[in-house]
């Protein structure tokens, strides 16, 4: 099968995963340093700098290298941010005691991606996200952290 070549993203977008990823910070990332969990020269997550009621600790898990969708992102590389999707579920469930946890992988427009970056995050649609200061999600990156390792 091959894989659709559809892009969405702008001739030089500048892709805020990546920028993170690479230790940038600027007006197009809102996450920091301090909210990463887990990163390995593969896969990175991190605690989302927009949250949902509820729903505070949400994690984004986006690949280190750029992939804008599903459709591009090789097999193995899925494989590696289902294993980490896995180990932090657990981790939330041991650090915040959540009865329960969802994961959602959202590609294109009409499937709700806004960041041109391959990644797995909990929209629960039909809220509105608001966004969660630097300083609340580094506490939650800590207590999420200590239960990675």
């Amino acid at each position: 099968m091959i894989a659709p070549s559809v892009t969405h993203a702008p001739p030089g977008y500048p892709c805020p995963f990546c920028l993170l990823a690479a230790g940038i910070v600027n007006e197009h990332v809102w996450s920091r340093e301090s909210d990463i969990v887990y990163r390995d020269e593969w896969v990175m997550a991190f605690i989302a700098a927009k949250q949902w009621a509820g729903t505070l600790g949400h994690v984004l898990i986006v690949p280190v290298a750029h992939f804008e969708n599903l459709y591009t992102l090789p097999d193995e590389l899925g494989a590696r941010i289902h294993a980490l999707s896995r180990r932090v579920a657990l981790a939330m469930k041991a650090a915040y005691g959540c009865a329960g946890v969802s994961t959602r992988q959202h590609n294109e427009p009409a499937g709700q991606q806004d960041v041109w970056h391959c990644w797995p995050g909990d929209d629960l649609y039909g809220t509105r996200g608001s966004d969660m200061p630097p300083g609340e999600r580094a506490g939650y990156a800590a207590h999420l952290r200590a239960h990675l390792s």
